[in-house]
């Protein structure tokens, strides 16, 4: 059973759904099925001694339909092209600051921990999918293990806080939540967008796309930028 990809599928389809089991039942944030998930299979392999490559048969299967999963996320921002319409100079502009205030997040605090470069390049696609982050740190010449594990907290903590800065900092308009969390917490995010609205949801898939594309143009400038000022 072990040589068989079905292993790893079987064991991520049932860990995911105890998962979603326990966050439908409790609508806990904090209990995010994919951290669930995460857990128990992390549990199974450690217990019985299973070697990760062995996971990795099936487990390598599911991560090769991340970035057709993503495109799927396109159906319900169709429905919503007149406020996309509507909007445009708005969303350009909020996704573009986000991805820029997210790159630099990560170098000031790269510079203030004295994180290694590649570590501090493995954590500069945080924010986007997690398709278009291992492309991007690859590219940058990060480690692609950090950045996935990066990209996953990054969308469990937008997902969890989300609805809650929202509420705090009195944001109301359903565009301008879907575009935030889009921007800042990618797909995880997003399953928490639509939880809030239709809108917020299609705003936050268009910001997954868009957001990983501003991210590809403009992360190599702004390392290059960060360099020559010493950041």
């Amino acid at each position: 059973m072990l040589d068989n990809p079905l292993f790893g599928i079987i064991v991520s389809l049932l860990s995911f759904n105890i998962g979603l089991y326990i966050y439908k039942k409790t609508k806990l944030a904090i209990l995010n099925p994919i951290l669930i998930s995460i857990f128990i299979i992390i549990t199974i392999l450690l217990y019985f001694n299973i070697p990760l490559e062995v996971y990795n048969k099936g487990g390598n299967l599911i991560s090769f339909f991340l970035g057709p999963a993503t495109v799927v996320l396109a159906i319900p921002m169709y429905k919503q092209v007149p406020a996309l319409r509507s909007h445009m100079t708005a969303i350009i502009i909020g996704i573009t600051t986000g991805v820029i205030t997210s790159i630099t997040v990560v170098a000031l605090l790269a510079k203030l921990f004295d994180l290694e470069n590649r570590l501090k390049l493995s954590l500069i696609p945080k924010s986007i999918t997690t398709p278009i982050g291992i492309a991007v740190s690859n590219s940058l010449g990060g480690l692609t293990s950090i950045a996935v594990i990066a990209i996953i907290i990054t969308g469990i903590i937008g997902a969890v806080i989300a609805p809650l800065i929202c509420k705090a900092l009195k944001i109301n308009h359903s565009v301008a939540k879907g575009i935030a969390i889009g921007t800042a917490s990618h797909a995880v995010g997003t399953s928490k967008a639509f939880e809030m609205g239709e809108t917020e949801g299609a705003m936050s898939s268009l910001s997954i796309a868009l957001a990983g594309i501003i991210t590809v143009l403009l992360a190599p400038l702004l390392i290059n930028l960060f360099s020559l000022i010493n950041l």
